[in-house]
């Protein structure tokens, strides 16, 4: 195999809608069961079982056992941030009205969701631009997180960006939105954010998709943490 013909059968595993659409839904940063993506993706489970076969084979997704029960997710945080950049780069199509509960579950997608394990869309976004408007990241030459936002993770999330950390993911790094068409924080930085966001109960899952909404005791931690206030 060459890097060309190993990147071509890379892509060929996204090529195929209902793989694509099953990738995407695995972007919540859970656990999914074969029968819950061939719902999803509208599929017969016979098929989604053939399509997870090749995406794990793929090492895009890995699969879990608990008892008698499998589950798949996604292979880690890089297969995430592949997906979303991709995703960024798909120009916005003029659409026409779905319905009110597409076009609701789209709105809600656009204000706040989650990408894997941190939170994207409008609230994503705020918050990285908060951060920034602080001085707790730099973005003037890539994503860094200045000795300020060090001490403002310590302080706000209990937890100490200088520990060391196992594997090689990076502390924070710039992830393109797809629907802001600007970066929000990932990283390990952006994954403890967004676990203490639910620990604290300051965001909540909207259904059992991606999208999150801000709970009033978020608009308040939001105001009191980075002095910035959404709808």
């Amino acid at each position: 195999m060459t890097p060309a013909s190993d990147l071509a059968a890379l892509a060929a595993l996204l090529a195929d809608e209902t793989r694509a659409a099953m990738c995407l839904a695995l972007l919540d940063g859970r656990a999914w069961t074969a029968r819950e993506l061939a719902a999803h993706a509208g599929v017969a489970p016979s098929t989604a079982t053939a399509h997870l076969h090749r995406l794990v084979e793929g090492r895009l997704l890995v699969e879990r056992r608990q008892g008698r029960h499998r589950y798949v997710q996604l292979a880690g945080p890089s297969v995430a941030q592949l997906l979303e950049d991709l995703s960024a780069r798909i120009e916005p199509r003029p659409t026409t009205p779905r319905g009110l509960r597409a076009a609701t579950a789209s709105a809600a997608l656009s204000r706040g969701r989650t990408c894997y394990d941190h939170l994207a869309g409008r609230l994503g976004v705020a918050v990285t631009d908060a951060m920034t408007a602080r001085g707790l990241l730099d973005q003037s030459g890539g994503f860094a997180l200045t000795p300020a936002g060090g001490a403002w993770l310590t302080d706000v999330l209990g937890w100490d960006p200088a520990e060391p950390r196992p594997g090689h993911r990076p502390l924070v790094r710039g992830c393109l939105d797809w629907t802001e068409r600007r970066h929000h924080l990932g990283g390990l930085a952006g994954a403890k954010l967004c676990e203490t966001f639910f620990g604290n109960g300051w965001v909540t899952r909207i259904g059992s998709g991606r999208a999150v909404r801000l709970t009033p005791s978020g608009r308040a931690a939001l105001r009191n943490h980075l002095g910035i206030t959404l709808d």
